[in-house]
């Protein structure tokens, strides 16, 4: 269990991420993992929306299954009711999550994969996963799969060893990802939003303490008010405003858990571009449910 999003996204084996927290109030997140070797099933909760940055260790395919239907995107692409969502290991990959959020994932090693496709005759071809962030699963299917993998993560009612409840999800797994299931189109539009979002990101991360407009960055991506505007709301689900203020407010979340004692609150606030120490500590206090003071006291307390 976590009360901080960041170390939330560091409780999960093996994972490189960071969180993001999105909705506002007091972060509760929870894992419930079986890890075993080239293998691992979890189930996670967070009740507050984020923008998740992930990396799976390498040679690996991931599969989340969210529990219940939700609007969540994977790499600017909106999940459907009826669709799963599948990345490669050691590739770079974005989810925005909304409140209360349940997902459950499988990892599983390419090598274990691949041999249990050889024992069923299936044909796997990983590289085509490559392209396919989602799957669309028969609602049937993928209510079956849930139950599976509730059984399994949570209360191991069937009372099966490790080997065989890894057995039961990576053939699961399997089953959906041989499958001809694979979606790869987008709209015509799709690529040019998500460039124009990835380079707002690119220039807030070279420019940290910058503070930008609506209209500089109108004049950095070439686009108009409205563009700008569509082209965050259809990727990342929020507004650009919204992303400036939580992307750079969790940095100074960041900052403040690892404070040096000759850097003030106030100076961290400043080197993200929050220059009015009123204003900021307002805002920190709606996303996060707490003041700043209270971030550094938790973190010296523990």
């Amino acid at each position: 269990m976590a009360q901080d999003a960041d170390e939330h996204a560091h409780n999960l084996t093996n994972w490189q991420q960071e969180y993001d927290q999105l909705g506002g109030g007091r972060f509760y997140g929870r894992i419930d993992e079986l890890a075993l070797d080239g293998f691992q099933l979890f189930r996670e909760h967070t009740n507050r929306s984020l923008r998740q940055q992930c990396n799976v260790w390498k040679d690996s395919v991931w599969l989340g299954i969210p529990a219940q239907t939700a609007d969540c995107r994977i790499n600017g692409l909106q999940v459907g009711s009826d669709q799963l969502m599948c990345r490669p290991g050691a590739r770079d990959f974005e989810l925005i999550t909304p409140d209360a959020f349940d997902i459950y994932g499988i990892v599983v090693k390419e090598e274990v994969l691949l041999r249990a496709a050889e024992r069923e005759g299936r044909t796997l071809d990983l590289a085509r996963l490559e392209q396919a962030p989602r799957l669309t699963v028969a609602q049937q299917q993928l209510d079956q799969l849930r139950y599976l993998l509730e059984q399994v993560v949570i209360h191991s009612a069937l009372g099966f060893n490790s080997e065989l409840k890894q057995e039961l999800a990576t053939s699961a797994l399997l089953a959906l990802i041989s499958e001809d299931q694979l979606q790869t189109e987008t709209a015509p539009s799709f690529a040019h939003r998500n460039q124009v979002v990835d380079k707002v990101k690119s220039y807030i991360a070279l420019h940290p303490d910058a503070s930008v407009s609506i209209t500089e960055l109108c004049e950095l991506t070439h686009v108009s008010r409205r563009t700008l505007q569509y082209s965050f709301e259809s990727i990342l689900g929020i507004s650009p405003l919204q992303f400036l203020r939580t992307t750079r407010l969790n940095q100074v979340r960041r900052a403040l858990n690892v404070r040096q004692p000759d850097l003030s609150i106030a100076m961290i606030a400043a080197n993200w571009g929050f220059w009015h120490p009123g204003q900021f500590a307002r805002d920190y206090k709606a996303l996060f449910g707490e003041n700043p003071s209270e971030t550094v006291k938790k973190h010296q307390s523990a």
